[in-house]
């Protein structure tokens, strides 16, 4: 199991925590919770090792495009890039919902 951290500037607050995705093969499950941090944190637990570059890559395009203040936790079980965008936008369409 890999453990990474990421840090990004953000500036759009959310009120309420988040839960998308489930732990299982080929996906991933991930965690949102509101933050009075002037940028949010990314931990991420993932069994798939050496992919800290792909991880940075697709968190540095969520946040360019979702500005997003929020403590995230990502628990991965093997995702694709495609599906790791696919469930933080999913999270984004359920804070959404929440205004």
């Amino acid at each position: 199991m890999e453990q990474l951290s990421y840090t990004y500037k953000a500036t759009q607050p959310m009120k309420d925590k988040v839960h998308v995705g489930v732990v299982g093969s080929g996906d991933l499950e991930i965690l949102m919770f509101p933050t009075k941090n002037a940028e949010s944190t990314v931990q991420i637990c993932t069994g798939s090792d050496g992919f800290e570059e792909v991880w940075k890559n697709v968190l540095t395009r969520f946040f360019d495009r979702y500005p997003i203040l929020s403590d995230i936790v990502i628990n991965d079980f093997g995702a694709t890039p495609g599906v790791v965008y696919l469930r933080l936008t999913q999270a984004m369409e359920e804070i959404s919902d929440e205004k």
